[in-house]
C-alpha cells in the first residue's frame, strides 16, 4: 500500500519551489564524507569499495543498509565536506534516486524513511541545486512534492514512536518550505501536538526507554518548531510542552564527557548532538530528583554514574529493548571507564542478540540466563521481532544521604521465577568522586523463592548456581591484573588510575569484551572484570570497590585526544 499511494502522489501537481531559501540544521562528519567521496560506502557496519560508482550499486540485502541509504543522512556528510566534488556526488545520487526510485518503486517508501530523506533534502537543497539543469531542478521538485503527498496520506498507519514522529516532522518541513504544500502543514500539526501529549510521558520519556532514540524525537521537534518560526506561526504548545519535559531528562542521560548512556538499543549520539540540541531548545531547567526514564543518575565530583533502574520497556517497544537492568555505566571527566557492550544491531543479527543479553551489560546475571528473555510477540504479530518476554516486575530504587557521600539501593526480581532470587545492588559513592563501594547480592524473599532455590540448586547436582558479575570496560581503559591478583589497575588516557578490588569471595577474572560503536567495521576489542561464584545458600554477597590511586591527583588537564 505505501508504493501504491507513492505512485498515486507521483501524478499528483508538484511543488514548484521553495518558499524561503532552507539553513541546514543537520550535522555531518567530514572524515566520513571524504571516504563517501573516494568510493568507500560504510553503512551499518558493511564497507563496499566501489570508485565512481552509484550510491544505489552497492548491496541493499541489510534492512539497516537500506535504511540508512533511503534516509539519505549521507547527504550531512556530503555537505560536511561542501567542496565541488561532494556537490557533484551528492547531486549525482540524488539525481539517481528519483530516477531509480522516483515512481514508487524500491524500499525507500516507508513514511518515516520518507519524513527522515525529505528533511535531508530541503536542508541541503541550495547545495543540491547549485549549477543543475531546468529539468533536474524540476523532477527534484516534483519528488519533494510526491513525497509530501505521500507522507500526508500513510502517515496514519505508521506505528507510534520514532518512526511516526520522522513522517510528521518532515510533513510540516515540507509542507512549510515548499510553494504548493501548506495544505499539509495543519494536519501534520495537530498529530505532532497529539503525539506529544501521548507518547512523551510526563517526565519527558518515552515507551522504548531509548536515550538515543528520545534524542532524536527532540531534534525532530527542534526543527519543526524552527519551520514554525521561519514561517511566522506560533508552534503548537503541545509541542514546546514536550520539549521543556525532554530538555531535563537528556541531561540526566548525559555523561561527564558529553555523551549519552548506552541503553536499549541507544548509542554514544554523534559528537555534538546532544550539546547543540540542548542549546537549540533555550530550555535550561536542570535534572530534577528521582529516575529519568527509568534511569537513575548520580554526579560525585568528576564522575558520572547512570544506572538502568526500571522495568524493561515491554510489547513491542522492546523490539531494541536490553536484559540491563541494574546496569551502570561510570564516566570520570572526558573518561569513560565502565560500560555496556551496546548495541550490535549493525553487525548483525547475532551481534545485535548477544548485545541485548545481560551478560553485555555492567550488571550481575545467572549462567544461561538473563534478567529479561528473547521471545516473539504473540497473536498476528508473531512474525515481528524478538521482544523482551520475562521481564522483571518489581523494580525498586532508593537513594539516601550517606556522611561523606551518597547511597543508592536497587533491586529487581528478573531470577525469581527461574531461580527464586532477587538481585540487590547497593552503590555507596563518595561525594569528591574519587571512588565507589558496590556490593550485589542474590537472595530469596518468602518461602515460595525458598522452595524455587532448593529445586534450582537439586537441578546443579549441589554445585551450586553459578553467577558473574560483569564490568565491561572502555577500549580506552588499559586494565592490568595488580596486587598478586587481588586487584585490577586502570589507566585512563587522561593519566587517571584507578584501582578495582573485591572481597576476595569467589574469583575476579581479566576477561576479552567487546565495544559495539556504530559505523565501525567490527566490534572493538576491550576487557571485562569478572567477579563470578556459586550460589549455595538463600544469600550470597559479592563486595567490590572502585577508586582512584592515592597518588592521582583530584583534577588532572586532560589534553590528550579522544
Amino acid at each position: 500500500m505505501h508504493r501504491y499511494h507513492a505512485r498515486r502522489a507521483a501524478r499528483a501537481k508538484p511543488a514548484t519551489g521553495f518558499v524561503t531559501q532552507p539553513e541546514p540544521r543537520t550535522i555531518g562528519h567530514f572524515a566520513r564524507g571524504r571516504q563517501l567521496i573516494a568510493g568507500n560506502y560504510l553503512f551499518a557496519g558493511t564497507l563496499t569499495e566501489a570508485k565512481d560508482a552509484s550510491i544505489w550499486e552497492i548491496d541493499q540485502s541489510s534492512p539497516m543498509v537500506r535504511e540508512e541509504l533511503h534516509g539519505c543522512n549521507w547527504l550531512d556528510d556530503l555537505a560536511a565536506v561542501g567542496d565541488a566534488k561532494a556537490r557533484a556526488s551528492a547531486q549525482a545520487w540524488v539525481n539517481d534516486w528519483i530516477d531509480r526510485y522516483g515512481t514508487g518503486t524500491g524500499p525507500g517508501w516507508l513514511p518515516g524513511l520518507t519524513g527522515r530523506r525529505l528533511i535531508r533534502w530541503i536542508n541541503h537543497g541550495i547545495f543540491l541545486l547549485r549549477g543543475q539543469k531546468k529539468e533536474r531542478s524540476e523532477a527534484f521538485f516534483r519528488s519533494l512534492g510526491q513525497q509530501t503527498l505521500f507522507l500526508s496520506r500513510r502517515w496514519r498507519v505508521t506505528p507510534p514512536g520514532l518512526p511516526r514522529f520522522e513522517a510528521l516532522a518532515g510533513m510540516i518541513y515540507a509542507g512549510l518550505a515548499l510553494e504548493g504544500m501548506r495544505e499539509h502543514v495543519a494536519p501534520a500539526m495537530r498529530a505532532l501536538a497529539a503525539d506529544c501529549r501521548t507518547e512523551i510521558d510526563a517526565d519527558g520519556g518515552i515507551a522504548t526507554r531509548n536515550p538515543e532514540e528520545l534524542l532524536e524525537v527532540m531534534t525532530l521537534l527542534n526543527w519543526a518548531i524552527a519551520a514554525f518560526a521561519e514561517a511566522g506561526q506560533q508552534p503548537p504548545p503541545p509541542v514546546l510542552d514536550a520539549i521543556d519535559r525532554i530538555a531535563p531528562t537528556l541531561r540526566a542521560l548525559r555523561h561527564a564527557d558529553g555523551s549519552l548512556a548506552r541503553f536499549h538499543g541507544g548509542g554514544r549520539g554523534l559528537d555534538g548532538r546532544l550539546d547543540h540540541a540542548l542549546a537549540t531548545s533555550n530550555v535550561k531547567t536542570p535534572p530534577g530528583e528521582g529516575l529519568h526514564m527509568g534511569f537513575a543518575r548520580i554526579n560525585a565530583g568528576r564522575m558520572s554514574i547512570i544506572i538502568d533502574a526500571a522495568r524493561p520497556p515491554t510489547g513491542l517497544f522492546s523490539a531494541n529493548g536490553h536484559a540491563s537492568t541494574l546496569a551502570m555505566e561510570l564516566t570520570s571527566g572526558r573518561r569513560p571507564i565502565i560500560v555496556n557492550c551496546g548495541s550490535g544491531r549493525s553487525f548483525g543479527p547475532e551481534w545485535r542478540r548477544a548485545g541485548r543479553a545481560t551478560p553485555s551489560h555492567a550488571t550481575l546475571g545467572i549462567e544461561g540466563y538473563s534478567s529479561s528473555r528473547l521471545g516473539q510477540a504473540s497473536g498476528a504479530l508473531s512474525n515481528g521481532p524478538e521482544i523482551l518476554v520475562d521481564t522483571p516486575t518489581l523494580v525498586r530504587c532508593e537513594t539516601s544521604e550517606l556522611p561523606d557521600g551518597r547511597r543508592i539501593e536497587l533491586s529487581h526480581n528478573g531470577f525469581q521465577l527461574t531461580h527464586g532470587l532477587t538481585h540487590a545492588r547497593i552503590l555507596d559513592i563518595a561525594h569528591d568522586g574519587r571512588g565507589i563501594v558496590g556490593e550485589d547480592m542474590l537472595t530469596t524473599l518468602s518461602s515460595d523463592d525458598q522452595r524455587r532455590f532448593d529445586s534450582a540448586l537439586d537441578q546443579s547436582k549441589l554445585q551450586g548456581i553459578p553467577y558473574a558479575v560483569r564490568f565491561h570496560l572502555h577500549p580506552d581503559v588499559d586494565a592490568t591484573v595488580d596486587l598478586g591478583g587481588t586487584a585490577v589497575s586502570l589507566a585512563l588516557k587522561s593519566g587517571e588510575i584507578w584501582v578495582f578490588r573485591y572481597d576476595g569471595i569467589g574469583r575476579m577474572d581479566l576477561k576479552p569484551s567487546v565495544y559495539l560503536e556504530n559505523g565501525r567495521l567490527k566490534p572493538r576489542a576491550t576487557r571485562q572484570v569478572v567477579l563470578s561464584g556459586r550460589a549455595m545458600s538463600y544469600a550470597t554477597r559479592v563486595c567490590w570497590s572502585l577508586a582512584k590511586a592515592q597518588d592521582t591527583p583530584d583534577v588532572v588537564r586532560d589534553l590528550a585526544p579522544r
